[in-house]
């Protein structure tokens, strides 16, 4: 496992979440009993009033994997009435991820349509959600990311005047159109939310230098560390193609919007050379299901006998395909977050990034969509022992597995104050996941 470098302080610019401890595991819940695993000696004892409802809303697969410790460790909070909102942004991927985390929403919106733009999303999103928040009358909201759904969701939480707290805030890359619409999703979501949970102090320091108070910041890691050591810490799910074990494998992975067209076809062109240089290497490819992706990606590399491509795959398998990898190639975010810590090399297949700290370690390389600096990197990674190794160091700057954690601890502390109900001293400790 790599070497985390979170430390869990945020300086004096924001307020330090004390890395106390859950009395529980996450690992336990994911080892198949479909419940949480207390440590000995831990009272589980719940008022009967809560103290308020948490709404908690997902719309994707990364949204998903992100936020589901977050749900899992509210849900063991006493007093608190955990609710899930799933708008189904991406219907079948997230509903993958809820299952693996044996998460069931509590409200499900099914909003996917084929091939759906932008515009008729939001406005199904503003429509429905408006609905959903004066019906639910959460205390609090949360939301990861920078989709369509946590942008909507924060406009809808300010019209309703209900405190949303943006999980993964802070990442930036300074242009509006790169990626697109990401880029504005998260900052008009920093410009509307009541708490910003940053997993960097690089992103902090974003939000600082935009205006943000101080006081509203809170530096706690990434929450994808903590699903992603819990679910390593298992046994190795199975790949959804046969691949010998002692062959090398290649993970790829593209789905980005702003790489549709040209762009996309070039990183295509890429694996297909790659492919046809390296034909005892294996090149897994979990095809993303948008038609502007999946035709053109069997069109080009379909008939290559070393290139698998396949559905996209469950949380679990995933993971096992990254620990198995020489390397990555990828547009992900959340790769560029979870390769690192698990020592793997990516190759960004973008030409910026709002996750600079891992270029800075020199674990991710950014290539770009771009057939020739795709195919000069990988085969660097693939020809050269000392390249690969600079890049193999296992270094993750994301965090220490403790972020949900420190979110819950910030929620319950609110609404403590907010009933004033009993000692603080009532409010279950909060830490590892792990």
């Amino acid at each position: 496992m790599a070497q985390l470098l979170f430390e869990g302080s945020v300086g004096p610019a924001a307020r330090q979440v004390p890395p106390t401890r859950l009395p529980f595991s996450l690992t336990g819940l994911l080892s198949g009993v479909g419940q949480w695993t207390f440590r000995p000696g831990v009272e589980r004892s719940r008022p009967e009033t809560p103290r308020g409802k948490v709404l908690c809303v997902v719309g994707t697969r990364p949204e998903a994997i992100k936020m589901a410790p977050v749900i899992l460790a509210l849900r063991q909070q006493p007093g608190i009435d955990c609710r899930v909102l799933a708008t189904a942004q991406h219907r079948q991927m997230l509903d993958q991820v809820l299952d693996f985390f044996h998460i069931t929403p509590d409200i499900d919106l099914d909003l996917m349509r084929p091939n759906q733009n932008l515009a008729e999303l939001t406005s199904r999103l503003m429509s429905t959600l408006d609905g959903v928040l004066a019906e639910e009358a959460p205390d609090v909201v949360l939301a990861q990311g920078d989709t369509t759904t946590v942008m909507t969701v924060a406009l809808a939480c300010f019209y309703r005047r209900i405190p949303f707290g943006h999980v993964e805030a802070g990442l930036r890359t300074g242009d509006m159109d790169n990626p697109f619409p990401e880029e504005a999703n998260r900052v008009i979501a920093s410009r509307l939310a009541r708490w910003h949970f940053a997993p960097t102090a690089g992103s902090r320091d974003n939000l600082l230098k935009e205006g943000v108070p101080a006081d509203d910041v809170y530096v706690t890691g990434n929450t994808v560390i903590d699903a992603l050591l819990a679910t390593a810490a298992r046994p190795d799910a199975r790949l959804p193609v046969a691949i010998a074990e002692d062959r090398p494998l290649v993970l790829v992975t593209a789905h980005r919007r702003e790489n549709f067209g040209e762009p996309f076809r070039q990183i295509c062109r890429a694996v297909e050379k790659l492919a046809r240089a390296y034909p005892g290497t294996a090149f897994l490819y979990p095809v993303h299901p948008n038609p502007n992706v999946r035709d053109v990606a069997h069109r080009m590399l379909g008939d290559l006998r070393n290139v698998f491509l396949c559905p996209p795959m469950d949380y679990a398998p995933f993971v096992a395909a990254m620990k198995r990898a020489h390397f990555i190639i990828s547009d992900s975010g959340g790769v560029q977050e979870e390769a690192p810590a698990l020592g793997k090399p990516v190759l960004v297949l973008r030409d910026e990034t709002e996750r600079p700290e891992a270029v800075e370690e020199g674990v991710v390389k950014l290539v770009g969509p771009h057939c020739d600096a795709i195919v000069e990197q990988a085969r660097r990674l693939m020809d050269d022992p000392a390249a690969y190794r600079s890049m193999a160091r296992g270094v993750s700057p994301y965090g220490d597995g403790k972020a949900s954690a420190r979110i819950v601890e910030v929620i319950a502390q609110h609404l403590h104050a907010k009933r004033g109900v009993g000692a603080t001293d009532r409010i279950a400790p909060a830490g590892a996941l792990c």
